[in-house]
């Protein structure tokens, strides 16, 4: 007999769906659902005698909005915290997200001409370089050039400086491109977590420094937690790079200075356990 099917302990009337079957329904694995069970995001309202999970229709209906938010590009712990807020706030969660979105698709525009100028280009045997100007319209209006004598004076002699002018001289306008995408994405989500209320120490937030330094490290040069912790005051303490980290959104520069800060101390707390 279907779990389905059986006489239940749940007195509320109705049709109930096992994993299994909402897993057909959605396309969904056994162990998605699960998780998203295990995390709270969909508890099913009912049980079998023999204690499986059961969906009811409003469960199906909340997963409906699950899966919207999450093709929307809302982080699941985004996700559980709108559909559970008042009406209010799931109103302001989407104005966010639509506003990031936007800016998404200007930039997927804009990577798109990029690359129609490069095979353009490569189908007449040319190569294609980047001007200043193209600098600062992919960067909102900073271009590396301006700062580029200021940087060799302060860090002119490091390893650091060395290791980033190598990699990133061999950068084409594609190289760019990836880089300002990938940069976007992290800033989208501290700007998440920032504007759901969490704190910059959270497992959360500091897992998004630890991606954050590993595009700095994979992009200009090898960044431990040390010199982590001074680009994260840095961020703060210059007024150019708050105000042009700010441009993203209001208090990003703050918010991912801190959870900057928290990871590299979690990492050294880690390191001398904890003493």
């Amino acid at each position: 007999m279907n779990d389905s099917t059986r006489v239940r302990p749940d007195p509320v009337p109705g049709p109930r769906w096992t994993v299994g079957e909402v897993a057909l329904l959605t396309r969904l694995s056994a162990r998605t659902l699960h998780h998203y069970d295990d995390i709270g995001l969909l508890k099913p309202g009912g049980r079998s005698e023999a204690g499986y999970r059961l969906y009811t229709p409003a469960d199906l209906a909340r997963l409906w909005r699950v899966l919207s938010y999450r093709e929307l590009g809302f982080p699941l712990a985004e996700i559980a915290r709108v559909l559970d807020a008042p009406p209010g706030g799931e109103v302001e969660a989407l104005r966010t997200q639509v506003a990031l979105l936007r800016e998404r698709a200007r930039r997927a525009e804009a990577t798109l001409q990029a690359a129609l100028t490069y095979l353009q280009a490569a189908e007449r045997g040319e190569g294609v370089s980047m001007t200043n100007a193209e600098f600062k319209e992919m960067f909102d209006g900073f271009n590396p050039a301006e700062h580029e004598a200021e940087a060799r004076g302060r860090w002119g002699e490091t390893d650091a400086y060395r290791q980033s002018a190598a990699r990133t001289g061999r950068y084409s306008r594609a190289d760019w491109e990836a880089v300002r995408a990938e940069m976007d994405a992290l800033s989208a989500r501290y700007l998440t977590l920032l504007r759901a209320g969490t704190p910059p120490g959270s497992p959360e937030a500091r897992a998004v420094a630890a991606d954050h330094r590993a595009h700095i490290s994979a992009r200009y040069y090898d960044a431990p937690p040390g010199m982590m912790r001074g680009l994260a005051q840095m961020w703060v303490a210059d007024e150019r790079f708050r105000r042009n980290i700010d441009r993203a959104g209001e208090g990003l520069a703050a918010y991912q200075s801190a959870a900057v800060l928290a990871w590299a101390q979690a990492l050294e707390e880690q390191d001398t356990g904890g003493q």
